[in-house]
């Protein structure tokens, strides 16, 4: 089985017991994107903060949201381009805010490492998107990689609510992000050259 259905499958794990009760309710799927961007920014405030624990839980929830808006979408047939724009332009954002969070969190300490982790982990998430966005412009559906959104916020995740009783946690966190980023980075640019090659 590839991993693109692995994440599939896992993904509907999760949402099948939410997605029965928000669909009989009245909430739309671009509120749930909204309320998902929101989460970030305030996992941002509690990293800035150093309150790792509850930013941890946080990010865990705006993953969640995520992949709800999308699901919610796509069963109340409320599928539309913009709406698909929307949550992958807030995707970025709330990558980038949490991100941020961190970078001031170290900045502040004077963690020179950190910092640098910090700007590797957002330049290879914010390449892993555009390969793919780029790539379907071109018309080549691009799902391949090793690290894309949900993987980068699990670990992510794990990293702060561990940070809360081992500063090091995040560290490897940052790491693992920067290092496998850059490796999907890679997976993407192979697997498109080789889909050019063939047409």
């Amino acid at each position: 089985m590839k991993l693109a259905e692995l994440r599939k499958i896992a993904a509907q794990r999760i949402t099948e017991p939410l997605i029965a009760v928000l669909a009989r309710s009245r909430l739309k799927p671009n509120t749930l994107t909204w309320l998902a961007l929101a989460t970030s920014v305030i996992a941002a405030g509690t990293i800035v903060t150093n309150h790792l624990l509850i930013s941890g839980v946080l990010v865990l929830l705006s993953g969640v949201l995520d992949i709800l808006d999308g699901t919610l979408a796509r069963l109340t047939s409320q599928t539309t381009r913009f709406g698909a724009l929307l949550d992958s332009t807030f995707d970025r954002i709330s990558e980038a805010v949490v991100l941020l969070g961190l970078l001031v969190l170290y900045a502040r300490d004077g963690g020179s490492l950190e910092v640098v982790l910090v700007f590797s982990a957002m330049v290879s998430s914010f390449l892993t998107s555009y390969i793919r966005a780029r790539a379907e412009g071109l018309g080549i559906d691009c799902p391949v990689g090793l690290f894309t959104r949900t993987e980068r916020v699990i670990i992510l995740a794990l990293g702060l609510l561990l940070g809360q009783f081992y500063k090091f946690s995040i560290l490897i966190a940052l790491l693992v992000l920067a290092v496998f980023g850059f490796i999907t980075v890679c997976q993407r640019l192979v697997y498109v050259w080789q889909q050019i090659k063939t047409q």
